[in-house]
Protein backbone atom coordinates (compact mmCIF):
# COMPACT_ATOMS: atom_id res chain seq x y z
CA UNK A 1 0.00 0.00 0.00
CA UNK A 2 2.91 2.36 0.66
CA UNK A 3 3.92 2.07 -2.98
CA UNK A 4 0.39 3.03 -4.08
CA UNK A 5 0.36 5.94 -1.64
CA UNK A 6 3.67 7.17 -3.03
CA UNK A 7 2.38 6.85 -6.60
CA UNK A 8 -0.75 8.90 -5.92
CA UNK A 9 1.16 11.48 -3.89
CA UNK A 10 3.85 11.96 -6.54
CA UNK A 11 3.91 13.82 -9.82
CA UNK A 12 2.10 10.97 -11.60
CA UNK A 13 -0.79 11.00 -9.12
CA UNK A 14 -3.08 13.38 -11.05
CA UNK A 15 -2.58 11.36 -14.25
CA UNK A 16 -3.38 8.09 -12.45
CA UNK A 17 -6.53 9.62 -10.96
CA UNK A 18 -7.50 10.95 -14.39
CA UNK A 19 -7.09 7.48 -15.92
CA UNK A 20 -9.08 5.78 -13.17
CA UNK A 21 -11.90 8.29 -13.52
CA UNK A 22 -11.87 7.89 -17.27
CA UNK A 23 -12.44 4.15 -16.90
CA UNK A 24 -15.03 4.27 -14.13
CA UNK A 25 -17.11 7.06 -15.71
CA UNK A 26 -16.99 5.30 -19.08
CA UNK A 27 -18.31 2.16 -17.42
CA UNK A 28 -20.92 4.20 -15.57
CA UNK A 29 -22.19 5.77 -18.80
CA UNK A 30 -22.39 2.39 -20.53
CA UNK A 31 -24.09 0.86 -17.47
CA UNK A 32 -26.80 3.54 -17.37
CA UNK A 33 -27.53 3.19 -21.08
CA UNK A 34 -27.70 -0.60 -20.77
CA UNK A 35 -30.00 -0.31 -17.74
CA UNK A 36 -32.44 1.69 -19.86
CA UNK A 37 -32.39 -1.25 -22.30
CA UNK A 38 -33.12 -3.71 -19.48
CA UNK A 39 -29.78 -5.60 -19.70
CA UNK A 40 -30.11 -7.25 -16.29
CA UNK A 41 -26.99 -9.41 -16.46
CA UNK A 42 -24.43 -6.92 -17.73
CA UNK A 43 -25.53 -3.97 -15.60
CA UNK A 44 -24.59 -5.35 -12.13
CA UNK A 45 -21.27 -6.75 -13.40
CA UNK A 46 -20.29 -3.40 -14.90
CA UNK A 47 -21.45 -1.64 -11.73
CA UNK A 48 -19.23 -3.84 -9.54
CA UNK A 49 -16.09 -3.05 -11.55
CA UNK A 50 -17.06 0.61 -11.81
CA UNK A 51 -17.32 1.07 -8.03
CA UNK A 52 -14.02 -0.70 -7.37
CA UNK A 53 -12.23 1.75 -9.67
CA UNK A 54 -14.12 4.74 -8.25
CA UNK A 55 -13.10 3.94 -4.67
CA UNK A 56 -9.41 4.26 -5.55
CA UNK A 57 -9.90 7.39 -7.65
CA UNK A 58 -12.19 9.27 -5.27
CA UNK A 59 -10.36 8.18 -2.14
CA UNK A 60 -6.98 9.41 -3.35
CA UNK A 61 -8.42 12.63 -4.77
CA UNK A 62 -9.91 13.42 -1.35
CA UNK A 63 -6.60 12.67 0.35
CA UNK A 64 -4.91 15.30 -1.83
CA UNK A 65 -7.47 18.10 -1.80
CA UNK A 66 -4.68 20.60 -1.28
CA UNK A 67 -3.29 19.73 -4.73
CA UNK A 68 -4.87 21.61 -7.63
CA UNK A 69 -3.53 19.04 -10.13
CA UNK A 70 -5.12 16.11 -8.32
CA UNK A 71 -8.51 17.84 -8.35
CA UNK A 72 -8.06 18.78 -12.00
CA UNK A 73 -7.22 15.18 -12.89
CA UNK A 74 -10.35 13.96 -11.09
CA UNK A 75 -12.65 16.47 -12.84
CA UNK A 76 -11.06 16.00 -16.27
CA UNK A 77 -11.34 12.22 -15.97
CA UNK A 78 -15.05 12.57 -15.28
CA UNK A 79 -15.59 14.79 -18.32
CA UNK A 80 -13.54 12.71 -20.76
CA UNK A 81 -14.96 9.45 -19.35
CA UNK A 82 -18.49 10.56 -20.20
CA UNK A 83 -17.51 11.18 -23.83
CA UNK A 84 -15.65 7.87 -24.07
CA UNK A 85 -18.59 5.98 -22.52
CA UNK A 86 -21.02 7.39 -25.08
CA UNK A 87 -18.59 6.50 -27.88
CA UNK A 88 -18.23 2.91 -26.61
CA UNK A 89 -21.99 2.43 -26.34
CA UNK A 90 -22.49 3.82 -29.83
CA UNK A 91 -19.91 1.43 -31.27
CA UNK A 92 -21.40 -1.56 -29.45
CA UNK A 93 -24.86 -0.68 -30.84
CA UNK A 94 -26.58 -3.15 -28.53
CA UNK A 95 -30.29 -3.74 -28.92
CA UNK A 96 -32.94 -2.74 -31.40
CA UNK A 97 -34.74 0.43 -32.42
CA UNK A 98 -38.09 1.33 -33.87
CA UNK A 99 -38.07 3.44 -37.02
CA UNK A 100 -40.90 5.53 -38.43
CA UNK A 101 -40.73 6.86 -41.98
CA UNK A 102 -43.24 9.28 -43.50
CA UNK A 103 -42.96 9.77 -47.26
CA UNK A 104 -45.09 11.49 -49.86
CA UNK A 105 -44.02 8.93 -52.47
CA UNK A 106 -46.81 6.47 -51.83
CA UNK A 107 -46.58 3.12 -53.56
CA UNK A 108 -42.93 3.70 -54.51
CA UNK A 109 -41.75 0.38 -53.10
CA UNK A 110 -40.01 1.77 -50.01
CA UNK A 111 -41.39 -0.97 -47.76
CA UNK A 112 -40.17 -3.69 -50.13
CA UNK A 113 -36.72 -2.09 -50.25
CA UNK A 114 -36.56 -2.12 -46.44
CA UNK A 115 -37.68 -5.74 -46.33
CA UNK A 116 -34.80 -6.66 -48.62
CA UNK A 117 -32.49 -5.39 -45.86
CA UNK A 118 -34.10 -7.80 -43.40
CA UNK A 119 -36.54 -5.40 -41.75
CA UNK A 120 -40.07 -6.22 -40.69
CA UNK A 121 -42.27 -3.46 -42.09
CA UNK A 122 -45.82 -2.27 -41.47
CA UNK A 123 -47.30 0.17 -43.99
CA UNK A 124 -50.07 2.70 -43.38
CA UNK A 125 -51.64 5.33 -45.60
CA UNK A 126 -52.10 8.69 -43.96
CA UNK A 127 -53.04 12.24 -44.80
CA UNK A 128 -50.45 15.00 -44.55
CA UNK A 129 -50.73 18.73 -44.92
CA UNK A 130 -50.14 18.56 -48.66
CA UNK A 131 -51.89 15.32 -49.48
CA UNK A 132 -51.63 11.57 -48.94
CA UNK A 133 -48.50 10.09 -47.32
CA UNK A 134 -47.22 6.61 -46.64
CA UNK A 135 -46.18 5.80 -43.07
CA UNK A 136 -43.77 2.90 -42.63
CA UNK A 137 -43.02 1.35 -39.23
CA UNK A 138 -40.11 -1.01 -38.68
CA UNK A 139 -38.05 -2.64 -35.91
CA UNK A 140 -34.36 -2.55 -36.79
CA UNK A 141 -31.18 -3.81 -35.08
CA UNK A 142 -29.31 -0.68 -33.99
CA UNK A 143 -26.19 -1.62 -35.91
CA UNK A 144 -28.26 -1.68 -39.11
CA UNK A 145 -29.81 1.78 -38.66
CA UNK A 146 -27.31 3.63 -40.93
CA UNK A 147 -27.93 1.10 -43.74
CA UNK A 148 -31.70 1.39 -43.45
CA UNK A 149 -31.63 5.19 -43.34
CA UNK A 150 -29.41 5.25 -46.43
CA UNK A 151 -31.86 2.99 -48.24
CA UNK A 152 -34.80 5.19 -47.25
CA UNK A 153 -33.05 8.34 -48.42
CA UNK A 154 -32.25 6.74 -51.76
CA UNK A 155 -35.98 6.28 -52.29
CA UNK A 156 -37.00 9.65 -50.89
CA UNK A 157 -34.36 12.23 -49.85
CA UNK A 158 -37.14 14.30 -48.25
CA UNK A 159 -38.63 11.51 -46.14
CA UNK A 160 -39.36 12.30 -42.49
CA UNK A 161 -37.54 9.73 -40.31
CA UNK A 162 -37.66 9.16 -36.55
CA UNK A 163 -35.73 6.51 -34.61
CA UNK A 164 -36.60 5.50 -31.06
CA UNK A 165 -35.42 2.78 -28.71
CA UNK A 166 -38.14 0.56 -27.19
CA UNK A 167 -37.63 -0.84 -23.71
CA UNK A 168 -39.28 -4.15 -24.56
CA UNK A 169 -40.72 -5.91 -27.60
CA UNK A 170 -43.07 -8.90 -27.54
CA UNK A 171 -44.25 -10.95 -30.47
CA UNK A 172 -43.96 -9.71 -34.02
CA UNK A 173 -42.07 -11.11 -36.99
CA UNK A 174 -38.63 -11.39 -35.36
CA UNK A 175 -40.11 -13.51 -32.57
CA UNK A 176 -42.01 -15.83 -34.88
CA UNK A 177 -39.55 -18.73 -34.43
CA UNK A 178 -37.99 -18.18 -30.98
CA UNK A 179 -36.91 -21.82 -30.65
CA UNK A 180 -34.39 -21.45 -33.45
CA UNK A 181 -33.02 -18.22 -32.00
CA UNK A 182 -32.70 -19.60 -28.45
CA UNK A 183 -31.08 -22.83 -29.59
CA UNK A 184 -28.47 -20.87 -31.53
CA UNK A 185 -27.83 -18.59 -28.55
CA UNK A 186 -28.27 -15.48 -30.68
CA UNK A 187 -29.51 -12.01 -29.96
CA UNK A 188 -32.33 -10.64 -32.07
CA UNK A 189 -30.18 -8.81 -34.62
CA UNK A 190 -27.73 -11.72 -34.95
CA UNK A 191 -30.56 -14.21 -35.49
CA UNK A 192 -32.13 -11.97 -38.15
CA UNK A 193 -28.93 -11.70 -40.15
CA UNK A 194 -28.11 -15.40 -39.93
CA UNK A 195 -31.68 -16.43 -40.77
CA UNK A 196 -31.67 -14.21 -43.86
CA UNK A 197 -28.39 -15.72 -45.07
CA UNK A 198 -29.67 -19.29 -44.66
CA UNK A 199 -33.15 -18.69 -45.92
CA UNK A 200 -36.42 -19.93 -44.34
CA UNK A 201 -36.19 -23.21 -42.43
CA UNK A 202 -38.76 -25.33 -40.70
CA UNK A 203 -38.76 -25.32 -36.87
CA UNK A 204 -37.69 -28.97 -36.81
CA UNK A 205 -34.47 -28.56 -38.87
Amino acid sequence: MEQFDALFAGAWGPLVIFTLRLFDVSLSTVRILLAVRNRRVLVPIIGFVEVLIWVFAAGNAIRHLESFWHILGYAAGFSVGTIVGLWIEEKLAIGIATMRVVTTRTGAGLADAMRQLGCGVTELIGQGRRGPVEVVFSVVPRRRIPDVIAQVERWDPDAFITVEEPREIRRGWMHSTPRLRQRAGLGAHEWIERHLRRGPQSPET
